[in-house]
């Protein structure tokens, strides 16, 4: 294999070559109309002090009282999937969270109960397991807390929870399966830890970005890896988009101009004003539009809207700041961004539905 000194001998050879078989060519007019890409070369020793500056995926932790069996997935999976978790018996967390979506909705804001607009964008649980918050404002404090918030939300699915045990309780099927997994008859608390077992099962731990981490240099290109210089450099991305998920799990307040209160809502501070959890990056191509009101399309808009240094919220901050990125490292940074979404991850088709 050539590797990429290799590589670019070759390519000097070549173009010395080809300017001696082309000498009746003015020497200014080739400088003119040639373009001339800088090519970096990286020993891996760079590499490796690259990698230090980012933090493996690592193990997800799990709680001991919900280990991820086998019988729990499948009932989480199962529940995720069947529309009798709401009031209406049409919506189910698929609605918001389509596998054929990125385990997002593809809409700037979630469309809820009986058609109601919510108020902000569907966050996909591509890797949700690595937070230790949940929902954009940080409200929940574990999976299972998170899971039942869609449920009983009068805007969302808008299903009374004590109703909801006796409702699948008359389905048949059900009772068998809960109690096949847990050992009991259908609570509140086992539904919720089975829709949070399941969810810890949709995980992107395989891209390249992982396998360059591991010692494979050769796993991304250098253009890939100029992106990812500026990650951690220029571009200053790694200042929330940090640690094993690439979420430092806090919140911030990014500019976005809007009437949403954000984390204010939680705690009551004038300082969470508009603030938001970082979301993590793995995946993130899947799932468009972005941010908490779904208000930028595509990653290009994302990368435009953090080089002019977002927009004037009065609590904007401090680290959101102008960058004056060229179009040439936009497109290296993009071009990370979508190593860090992997070229797939994990699908899944509506099970059978108990009762039906």
């Amino acid at each position: 294999m050539i590797n990429r000194v290799q590589l670019v001998i070759l390519l000097i050879s070549i173009s010395f070559f080809l300017l001696a078989c082309n000498n009746s060519v003015n020497h200014t007019e080739v400088q003119d109309d040639m373009q001339v890409e800088e090519i970096k070369i990286r020993d891996d020793d760079q590499y490796k002090k690259l990698s230090e500056s980012f933090t493996p995926l690592g193990k997800m932790k799990v709680p001991e009282d919900n280990p991820l069996t086998e019988e729990a997935i499948e009932l989480g999976k199962t529940l995720f999937f069947d529309p009798r978790l709401s009031g209406n018996n049409k919506l189910s967390c698929v609605t918001c969270h389509s596998p054929d979506l990125g385990y997002s909705d593809g809409q700037p804001l979630f469309s809820g109960f009986e058609g109601v607009e919510g108020p902000r964008h569907s966050p996909t649980i591509i890797n949700t397991g690595y937070y230790t918050s949940f929902f954009w404002d940080g409200r929940a404090d574990s999976l299972e807390e998170q899971a039942l918030g869609p449920i009983s939300s009068p805007i969302e699915m808008n299903m009374d929870l004590d109703e909801l045990v006796g409702k699948l309780s008359d389905i048949e099927g059900y009772p068998e399966m809960f109690a096949d997994t847990f050992g009991e008859d259908i609570t509140i608390d086992n539904i919720a830890k089975a829709l949070a077992a399941f969810q810890r099962t949709i995980v992107i731990d395989d891209t390249r970005f992982n396998r360059f981490l591991e010692g494979d240099y050769d796993a991304m290109t250098e253009h890939e890896i100029d992106g990812m210089e500026l990650f951690v450099g220029d571009a200053r991305c790694i200042s929330c988009h940090n640690g094993q998920n690439f979420s430092d799990n806090k919140f911030h307040n990014i500019g976005i101009e809007s009437d949403d209160k954000g984390r204010k809502e939680i705690t009551g501070f004038n300082a969470d004003d508009g603030v938001f959890r970082t979301p993590g990056l793995y995946g993130i191509k899947h799932h468009p539009p972005y941010m908490h009101d779904g208000s930028l399309e595509t990653l290009e808009e994302v990368i435009d809207y953090y080089d002019r240094g977002g927009d004037n919220h009065p609590n904007k901050s401090p680290i959101v700041k102008e960058l004056n990125l060229s179009d040439a490292e936009k497109d290296a940074l993009l071009a990370f961004l979508n190593v860090l979404s992997g070229e797939s991850y994990p699908h899944h088709d509506a099970p059978a539905l108990p009762g039906l």
